[in-house]
């Protein structure tokens, strides 16, 4: 056992170092989207939880963002349907500055529509509610900041998935559709005066001005290793952006497609938990961005990113 716990720990702080992740909008650990769910008919399956992560990304670019996130998740009616909520606090610093805020709030209710010996079929309906128009401006020249800097997506959107869950294997999919245009302000000529030669480092954000995303297909594959109580998890998570984001073109006077930001962001995952009990455990969850795709004005992508989370339930 003094092995075992000394490989959790290796892990943990290797991966709280070197962790690469995947970027999404928050739906890919939504309801039936999420990595890493348990199968045990031995066991019965507490629907009410309470789970706290910490979360660290570097980006592409010179910020580093920080999240912590109370996720609850309870059930309703019956043991077949849960109601889950994300409260995500954010922090963000960079050479453009820092900011911090209440990030947006996801909801989503998720029903177990299929269930035998052999795998469960679960599936999730909800949304995300933003916390502020995506425009937070510096301290310094007060300035709209890049998306990357953005405690929120600006956006109300819609979710929903699907996913079959098994002792070995969970398959899933799932769909994040934005319906409005956030208001961010980002431009170019704002910035390029404020930084000596500043035109090559400012052009590195992508323009984001008047944003609305495209709409978001995911995937996921994941193979579970399951012990009594310790766990592992290796996969693939490809998300398809399946229709182009769009600005507002200032120097043009009007709304532009985004060439390049269609096609498919792939990252392989790996988690890897530890229960204390049946009520209680940790998890530590890392992705390898794979692909990307060309151009991301929304500010999701990271370099490297880690999280690292406490799980009770009741």
């Amino acid at each position: 056992m003094n092995r075992i716990y000394g490989l959790i720990i290796v892990i943990l702080i290797n991966g709280m170092a070197f962790g690469q992740g995947c970027s999404d909008a928050g739906f890919c650990t939504m309801g039936a989207m999420k990595p890493d769910q348990p199968f045990n008919k031995r066991v019965p399956l507490k629907l009410r939880s309470v789970e706290v992560s910490f979360y660290r990304g570097t980006t592409t670019t010179s910020p580093v963002v920080y999240v912590g996130t109370i996720d609850m998740s309870f059930n309703i009616i019956d043991n077949k349907t849960f109601f889950q909520i994300k409260l995500p606090y954010q922090a963000v610093t960079g050479n453009f500055g820092n900011t911090g805020g209440l990030s947006d709030i996801s909801y989503c209710l998720t029903r177990n529509i299929y269930s035998s010996e052999e795998y469960n079929i679960g599936v999730t309906l909800g949304g995300k509610i933003p916390t502020n128009n995506s425009n937070l401006k510096d301290d310094r020249f007060d300035n709209p900041l890049p998306m990357y800097y953005q405690t929120s997506l600006g956006t109300y959107d819609a979710i929903a998935g699907i996913s079959l869950v098994s002792r070995k294997w969970l398959f899933a999919t799932g769909i994040q559709h934005p319906f409005n245009q956030n208001g961010n302000q980002f431009t170019y000529d704002d910035w390029i005066p404020v930084y000596e030669g500043g035109p090559d480092y400012v052009r590195t954000y992508a323009p984001s001005y008047e944003l609305k995303r495209g709409t978001d297909i995911m995937f996921r594959v994941e193979r579970n290793f399951r012990y009594s109580r310790i766990n592992f998890s290796v996969g693939l998570l490809p998300i398809w952006r399946i229709t182009k984001d769009e600005i507002f073109d200032v120097n043009l006077n009007e709304r532009v497609k985004l060439d390049g930001t269609l096609g498919m962001a792939l990252s392989g995952i790996i988690t890897a938990g530890y229960n204390f009990n049946v009520k209680s455990g940790i998890r530590l969850l890392l992705g390898h961005k794979i692909t990307q795709r060309d151009v991301n004005p929304d500010g999701l992508t990271r370099e490297m990113v880690s999280t690292l989370s406490y799980t009770y339930r009741f």
